[in-house]
């Protein structure tokens, strides 16, 4: 990396910075917990003399932020370590039906994204930035194509264990950088990203297939096997545009304390929690809790995002349209807006997907977790606001 590029990483990092410690402490709400560090900026230096210029992008990164040093999460607008804020997220998929309930890990997630599968069900993508000692993340399951594009709006590493045969092409794209369970499929060939038996572990609590799990030790031995890159791109975005520190973004155009996405097999709701400011998640008739800390899962911000679809087969395999656009439903503070979402860039199909007002603004969220719901347009009239 030259110095030019090791000073932007320096100013960017500088810049993120928010006041005082107590000042970031403020930021630590329930849904977004833990932040670890709440630190200000200090020590930042460059060695100028240096000309070495054959180090990594990771090495050079981590070694121009101080150890202290805090950056705006892209995922949730917070503050959060440098060396959580400036790597890739993983996007892992997982389980979601009854049997695999509770999910491990699943509230260090900055996003969730649910969206079905064949039969009714939903499946999730947690998006993780900061999974530093964390032993037990899952259950992990297997790839449908349009989490691929999803994780890829993210710049994340896209994490399964198996694949439906529709996801092939996808999954083995140069562009595309995934971490398998799976080495091979049936009458469909190799997987790309797969990198040894010892990347996940099976658990005896739960019969296969829920009961596989991957870990931090996991995650960062296959990225090292597969020799991923570890930082955002140079260019890369925020997915979202944030509000600022200590604004607080309520959409007038109704009330929302209990919103359905109207899935008909888990049967999801969030209600609305006005003391704490964030939204608990239930599904299967009772609190949806992560089965680590038996926490039940909250959220600032709610997203659903509706998309046409089709089927690939009579098996029930979904074709969801990642691309095209539609109406937005966004939620948070008690309250929503309807809108519209597009692709930022439609020559692109791994740009953001943008969301945007009535007036054609794009949105603001509140700083925080996100939960979006993935909605297919023929069951747009199953939503239920109140």
């Amino acid at each position: 990396m030259n110095r030019l590029k090791t000073r932007l990483l320096v100013t960017a990092a500088a810049l993120a910075v928010f006041g005082t410690s107590a000042q970031a402490a403020e930021l630590v709400q329930k849904d977004d917990a833990p932040v670890t560090r709440t630190d200000s900026l200090a020590g930042l230096s460059v060695d100028s003399s240096s000309e070495d210029t054959t180090e990594t992008a990771a090495e050079a990164s981590t070694e121009a932020l101080d150890p202290d040093a805090q950056v705006r999460s892209k995922l949730t607008g917070r503050l959060v370590d440098a060396e959580v804020g400036t790597k890739r997220p993983m996007a892992i998929m997982l389980n979601n039906i009854y049997d695999a309930c509770p999910q491990a890990g699943i509230e260090e997630a900055g996003i969730v994204y649910e969206a079905p599968v064949e039969g009714g069900l939903t499946r999730l993508m947690g998006i993780f930035e900061d999974y530093r000692g964390m032993e037990k993340i899952g259950s992990v399951r297997s790839c449908r194509d349009y989490y691929i594009d999803f994780a890829k709006e993210f710049d994340a590493v896209y994490i399964h264990y198996g694949q439906a045969v529709y996801a092939m092409n996808k999954l083995n794209a140069e562009d595309t950088d995934n971490i398998s369970g799976l080495q091979y499929q049936e009458q469909a060939g190799s997987v790309s990203g797969y990198c040894g038996e010892d990347i996940f572990y099976r658990t005896s609590d739960r019969p296969a297939p829920h009961n596989v799990y991957i870990s931090e030790e996991g995650i960062k031995t296959a990225m090292e096997r597969n020799g991923y890159r570890t930082d955002y791109e140079d260019d890369f975005e925020a997915h979202y545009k944030f509000a600022a520190d200590g604004e607080t973004i309520v959409p007038d155009e109704g009330t929302a304390t209990v919103i359905r996405p109207g899935y008909s097999v888990n049967k999801p709701w969030f209600e609305y929690n006005e003391e704490a400011g964030y939204y608990n998640r239930f599904q299967y008739g009772e609190a949806q809790i992560d089965q680590n800390t038996n926490d039940q899962l909250a959220v600032t911000n709610i997203i659903f995002q509706v998309c046409q679809w089709q089927n690939y087969d009579d098996n029930g395999y979904l074709n969801i349209d990642t691309q095209s656009g539609g109406d937005m439903y966004y939620f948070t503070k008690g309250g929503y807006e309807k809108g519209t979402w597009k692709k930022a860039d439609p020559e692109d199909p791994d740009s953001r997907a943008v969301y945007y007002d009535a007036d054609g603004n794009e949105i603001t969220l509140n700083q925080g977790r996100t939960w979006v719901c993935i909605i297919q347009d023929s069951y747009e009239d199953n939503i239920v606001i109140e």
